[in-house]
């Protein structure tokens, strides 16, 4: 916050990079994001502490038993009761947290010129997302109670195994079948930008099958790209606020276009946002390299290795008694409840220290990849990509380095295009 408020002048090795309208419009969103940051995540904290002071926890356990014994499931039901406890903390979440995303929606996002939706999208998007997500997270959660309960003593390995499979069948449909729920995907129309992606991606071996374009525009002009699939079957997604050629806003609305869809605000920019199709490919091209350079396998070899030493200390941990007295739970010792408390709670330190490794590790891999796209000749144009996604998402060039160093998971743009800049001037 302090580097946001005194940094108001662009600085010398900025000069080209950056005007100074653009430089001090990027410093007043990232400070509002800092603010908004900090106070929401002081009641998140507040909250916590409330909850566990207060006996929020067994309190929301024993009313969800009432809740079940209602509806003709005792206490034996175990697994009902948790999935009726679930469903209410989500619920009470989600109820918690709708100011906080409304405020920083359509005060901070609308105040800077990113929002385009409307309050009655939002509303149905969380409505969709709430209902979405039960969907996936009860029969998951009821399944892996299960496999616990009758495991026996290597439960954990069943349990592991489960998830495993799990988030490798929500990675392969997520973007199918999940993602189209709230997005309109369309396939990248045939042209010269699709011929030079699919060109590229031969040229490197990447086993592409489908480009696809999202309308993203729909509630931010935030852009993106990235792919996903398994195997020989990938496939590229472009968010459309990404292509200079094919965002809307960088159109007029059409004559007669405006009540055609309510849902999202027609707001035409000054000055085009996106990317040349050169760029695009570099964006492109560095994307790609996290999958040449087997980052995405490294990544989810990490995770399920983490995910097992977690699941095996919880086996070590989920006996002892005074674990769940310690949270209000005398008498019984539910399962759910103990993979709330040891994830959650007792793993806390483990998990800041784990992020911040992962951290590290994400930004020597934005280095490797964009070392890659610098091999495959797109020095120039990504050095030109990064300048404009900055400038298009104002991100503020200048952070403090012990932040940056905690937070970021990539690079400092001037860090980036330093290490770009020999390969662009040979």
């Amino acid at each position: 916050r302090r580097v946001y408020r005194s940094t108001t002048h662009v600085p010398r090795e900025l000069g080209q990079i950056m005007d100074s309208e653009t430089f001090e419009k990027s410093r007043l969103y990232q400070l509002d994001k800092s603010t908004f940051s900090f106070w929401s995540g002081l009641y998140s904290e507040v909250e916590g502490t409330m909850i566990l002071l207060c006996g929020g926890i067994p309190f929301l356990w024993n009313l969800s038993g009432q809740i079940s014994g209602r509806a003709g499931f005792g206490p034996e039901y175990e697994i009902v009761q948790s999935l009726v406890f679930l469903l209410l903390a989500t619920l009470f979440s989600a109820v918690t947290g709708l100011p906080w995303s409304l405020y920083n929606t359509f005060v901070i996002e609308e105040k800077h010129g990113f929002n385009q939706q409307t309050l009655g999208f939002f509303f149905k998007d969380a409505i969709k997302k709430f209902i979405v997500t039960q969907c996936i997270l009860l029969p998951v959660t009821s399944l892996l109670l299960y496999i616990i309960k009758i495991g026996g003593d290597y439960f954990f390995i069943y349990a592991w195994l489960f998830t495993l499979v799990v988030s490798l069948v929500l990675v392969t449909i997520y973007a199918d079948y999940i993602a189209p729920l709230f997005d309109k995907f369309i396939p990248l129309p045939e042209g010269e930008l699709k011929q030079q992606i699919e060109t590229m991606a031969k040229n490197i071996d990447f086993p592409l099958t489908k480009v696809y374009v999202v309308e993203g525009s729909k509630r931010s002009s935030h852009s993106n790209a990235y792919f996903y699939g398994f195997f020989k079957n990938k496939r590229i997604v472009l968010f459309d606020t990404l292509l200079e050629d094919y965002s809307a806003l960088n159109k007029e609305p059409a004559e007669g276009e405006d009540g055609e869809n309510e849902e999202t605000k027609s707001k035409t920019k000054n000055k085009k946002q996106g990317c040349k199709n050169e760029e695009v490919l570099a964006v492109l091209g560095h994307e790609l390299g996290h999958w040449k350079l087997g980052h995405t396998v490294k990544n989810i070899i990490i995770s399920q290795m983490n995910s097992f030493l977690c699941f095996f200390l919880f086996a070590v941990l989920i006996g002892r008694k005074e674990l769940f007295a310690a949270f209000g739970f005398y008498d019984t010792q539910p399962t759910l409840i103990g993979l709330m408390i040891i994830f959650q709670f007792i793993f806390s330190p483990y998990n800041e220290v784990l992020s911040f490794c992962l951290t590290v590790l994400s930004r020597r891999f934005e280095f490797q990849a964009d070392a890659f796209a610098k091999e495959l000749g797109k020095a120039k144009d990504l050095y030109s990509a990064l300048i404009k996604l900055n400038k298009d998402n104002l991100g503020f060039p200048v952070s403090d380095w012990i932040f940056s160093m905690w937070h970021y998971s990539h690079p400092p743009l001037l860090e980036r295009l330093q290490a770009l800049k020999d390969a662009k001037q040979e």
